[in-house]
């Protein structure tokens, strides 16, 4: 391929950013660095009509990155050429492409800890491919944020949604938030940054969307003035301080006498994994803040209620408002925004009078339904139902949510 000024340039090899991006004339160069606090809840917003790929553009635009990294893989492939684009307007400070998604999480590891406000991102495959690397950034303590777009993972290949990848990350130690719609892209995606890079988090956060069914579809989303970014980051109060000529790398459990020893070697590991989901816990004040809590509660007082991230928010929330209409039931609905931390003490609050809870998901596995068991064992005597679920790329019609919920009524999907 070709830079913009027809060098060819080979993958993985960085390039100057063309002339227009450092220009002091430039939109990107007249952006006002703000607060948090003013981004999130003050700034005047318009609304906008576009993808979720648009709006994690726009969340980037906004987001002073210093640096992203990418590899294609479908359906990520769109939000990270508009990064690309945000690059050549001066946007984001560097930008290139990887060789393939194990050295795209290699490097922006690297970019972390140099200190860099960093971003990836990535989809289904590409997330198993480099799932080794994405498990040990939360022991190297890196703040940055990977977008992840879900689709299938499982043979026969297919590139359609489907969020089965979310289970293999549940257990690594980063934060994980699960956006419903095109504004959960825009608002999880900047508010990422912020919470990841708190001095008692230092933790990588990954904020998901199934891909296609927002990635590629519109939605309305209220964005504030593109005229305005958050405040850098600060490497040096954090966690751990970033790497440079008078920070050496955090030593974990390289050491040779740690290496030697067992005793040593079991301490050292065992006692950091403590600290790591202790961060992640630590999280939870920052959620609140500025996400406005780890759940959404409708119809908290309803016998039974829907329990769904992601996507199945959106039809579960169609499935409440039928059955209120056209039968006259009432049903709760707990929309779950972080899987990581879980809303654990969120959820039993909720739940706490429901007799039957509902879990419908875009995977097989039930990865969700599986959290909400252990989350409510004791605490609940409800009848908690595995699904409905789809897979593989299928649509989930609110008329299969009350199907499961009224089995004696007759609907049409």
């Amino acid at each position: 391929m070709a830079d913009s000024a027809g060098v060819e340039v080979k993958p993985g090899q960085a390039v100057q950013a063309p002339p227009q991006a450092a220009s002091a004339g430039s939109e990107a160069s007249r952006q006002r660095v703000v607060s948090p606090e003013y981004m999130f809840f003050e700034a005047p917003r318009e609304r906008a009509f576009i993808t979720g790929s648009e709006a994690a553009k726009e969340a980037i635009r906004r987001a002073n990155v210093d640096i992203a990294i990418s590899y294609p893989i479908t359906p990520q492939s769109e939000t990270m050429q508009q990064v690309g684009a945000l690059w050549a307007e001066g946007y984001v400070k560097e930008y290139y492409r990887g060789e393939e998604e194990f050295g795209v999480m290699s490097a922006i590891a690297g970019a972390s800890r140099s200190g860099a406000r960093s971003l990836t991102a990535t989809a289904g495959p590409g997330l198993m491919r480099g799932m080794e690397v994405v498990a040990s950034w939360p022991g190297g303590r890196m703040p940055l944020v990977l977008l992840i777009m879900c689709r299938v993972i499982n043979a026969p290949l297919s590139i359609q949604p489907d969020n089965a990848e979310l289970a293999y990350l549940l257990n690594s130690g980063n934060i994980i938030f699960h956006a419903e719609n095109q504004q959960d892209f825009f608002d999880f995606a900047l508010k990422a940054f912020i919470i990841s890079e708190k001095p008692e988090v230092t933790l990588p956060v990954a904020v998901a969307v199934d891909g296609f069914f927002v990635t590629h579809a519109r939605g309305y989303v209220m964005l504030p003035p593109s005229d305005i970014k958050l405040t850098p980051r600060d490497p040096y109060h954090e966690a751990i301080p970033a790497m440079d000529n008078e920070n050496p790398p955090a030593r974990i459990s390289r050491d040779a006498p740690i290496q030697k020893s067992n005793f040593i070697s079991y301490h050292v590991h065992a006692s950091w994994q403590q600290e790591v989901w202790a961060a992640v816990e630590r999280s939870r004040k920052y959620i609140d803040k500025y996400m406005g809590g780890l759940v959404e509660v409708v119809n908290p007082d309803a016998d039974t209620i829907i329990v769904a991230s992601g996507s199945a928010v959106s039809q579960s929330r169609e499935a409440v408002r039928q059955a209120e209409e056209d039968l006259g039931e009432r049903i709760g609905l707990v929309k779950v925004r972080s899987l990581r931390p879980f809303p654990t003490r969120e959820l039993r609050e909720a739940c706490k009078n429901a007799k039957r809870i509902l879990v419908p998901e875009f995977n097989c596995v039930g990865w969700l339904h599986r959290e909400v068991c252990t989350a409510l064992y004791g605490y609940s005597n409800a009848e908690i139902i595995p699904g409905p679920r789809v897979f593989g790329g299928i649509s989930l019609p609110t008329e299969m949510i009350l199907q499961y919920i009224f089995p004696d009524k007759k609907f049409a999907f």
